[in-house]
């Protein structure tokens, strides 16, 4: 048999000359061990993918930033400290600034994780809003220990969840890009685990840095407050470091063909999801009771670590090196606890995590108050308590919901997911500033957060995990 240029031809029908498929880095791995090039190719998918994982982790080290410091422990007990005004009326004051920050969010962010995904520009939109937050927090240096001032700090406060949380809407839909379905929630544990041993670290940096000595690096001193103000420089700065691999590693989203919609314009985008509601209530009525319980179990979770360093010097009389001490330990504990559970999540299942969880959230928190004259003891013991349990609910939620969600349809409902989370974050806020307001001191807002935790536990109880790996 020959070709038709007479030359001999192999059984295949390809002439001898026919010029063989490009040799690959793979193929030659392959033949040096003696494998299949596909096992080649799925070691190396795997060296990839816990580079992406390491990268999205770094995101959450980065974040601890705004959430450890100038939301939890060093920023927000400075400006609620004497300095600024009476104790009582500054933590309403912060509690009415943050219930505003919630409801701009819940009109706001409804449409920003589908807008992201249909314009495959998720990482993007990450970016801006994460860069944003880095200079509201640099901001906070000009917040002078002053009363004049503290309409000032609570504006950037309020500014920085904002755009906080509209990061985080496609930080979170990212989930799906870098796991596995059997490593979901081992991955979701590894971010949020990061989180918190990234916010050891700086608040470690933090206190001995510029905190604790009476002159710290640079020269600085507390005169002025200039300690924690130059704190939110160096805040400013471990975030704008640690979000960059996540924008090297992990490629852009592109949503495939099969679910790809064309682009709408901003309001038409609220139409777009008042159908997708409706469709997934007719088709995932599960999942929906789930987005609304976790909606406000979620907000409770936040209201703990809003307001637990408020709390710490207040009620308990924390000086602000001491609530930095405790937040250290704070971390310590919440972070290997999220990360043992996320393990935990991937054998039992999420929702067990979830309600156990919760239950010590509201015991803990419930001690907290009835034993709020005990001292300090009360709050290290039952507010390292609380910290135990507020990561494993917060990754476990996150894994819960994306073992439901249809196939082709994750950023559509982790959207969502961030939608009705935001749509209801004025809770935890209003109901601090209101328990406060009405008991006439600070520790009757803990009250508050105890009760939207409950009230998200309820509601949490009725929904079946349907699938057999969110069971």
């Amino acid at each position: 048999m020959t070709d038709p240029n007479g030359s001999p031809a192999d059984p295949s029908g390809q002439p001898r000359n026919f010029p063989p498929a490009p040799f690959t880095p793979a193929d030659g791995a392959a033949a040096t061990i003696g494998v299949a090039t596909s096992q080649v190719d799925a070691v190396q998918e795997a060296g990839a993918r816990k580079g992406r994982i390491l990268a999205w982790g770094l995101w959450d080290w980065g974040s601890a930033s705004f959430n450890a410091v100038v939301t939890t422990f060093v920023f927000t007990v400075y400006l609620t400290s004497e300095s600024f005004g009476a104790s009582g009326t500054v933590e309403a004051q912060l509690g009415w600034a943050l219930a505003i920050a919630g409801l701009l969010i819940a009109l706001l962010a409804p449409v920003t994780g589908q807008r992201s995904d249909t314009s495959g520009r998720r990482k993007f939109w990450l970016a801006v809003n994460t860069y944003i937050v880095v200079a509201i927090t640099l901001a906070m240096f000009f917040v002078q220990p002053d009363p004049s001032y503290l309409l000032l700090g609570l504006v950037l406060v309020a500014a920085g969840n904002v755009f906080f949380e509209f990061a985080g809407v496609n930080y979170n839909a990212m989930l799906v890009q870098v796991s596995t379905p059997r490593s979901i929630g081992k991955v979701s544990g590894f971010g949020w685990g990061m989180g918190y041993v990234g916010g050891i670290v700086l608040l470690l940096v933090v206190y001995f840095g510029f905190i604790q000595p009476e002159v710290g690096l640079f020269g600085v001193t507390g005169d002025g407050g200039l300690d924690v103000r130059v704190a939110m420089i160096v805040s400013a700065l471990w975030f704008a470091i640690f979000a960059l691999p996540v924008f090297f590693a992990v490629p852009e989203f592109r949503p495939p063909a099969s679910v790809a919609r064309e682009k709408v314009g901003f309001f038409a985008s609220y139409a777009r999801l008042g159908r997708d509601i409706a469709r997934l209530w007719r088709e995932e009525r599960n999942t929906v009771w789930f987005l609304l319980a976790s909606a406000v179990f979620r907000d409770g979770l936040a209201g703990v670590f809003t307001f637990g360093g408020v709390l710490a010097a207040s009620v308990f009389g924390f000086s602000p090196g001491e609530v930095i001490v405790f937040a250290i330990a704070a971390n310590v504990v919440a972070g290997i606890s999220t990360i043992a559970v996320g393990v935990l999540d991937d054998r039992l299942g999420a929702k067990p995590v979830i309600m156990a969880a919760l239950i010590g959230l509201v015991v803990s928190g419930t001690l907290v108050f009835v034993l709020h004259d005990g001292g300090q003891i009360v709050f290290w013991t039952a507010g390292l308590a609380l910290c135990l349990f507020v990561g494993p609910a917060q990754s476990a939620s996150r894994s819960f919901l994306a073992r439901l969600i249809p196939a082709g349809r994750e950023g559509e409902v982790f959207g969502l997911y961030a939608t009705t989370g935001r749509a209801v974050s004025f809770l935890a806020p209003t109901a601090f500033a209101l328990f406060v307001t009405i008991g006439g001191a600070a520790y009757f807002g803990i009250l508050g957060i105890v009760l939207v935790l409950a009230l998200g536990l309820a509601l949490l109880i009725p929904v079946r995990a349907t699938r057999q790996s969110a069971r």
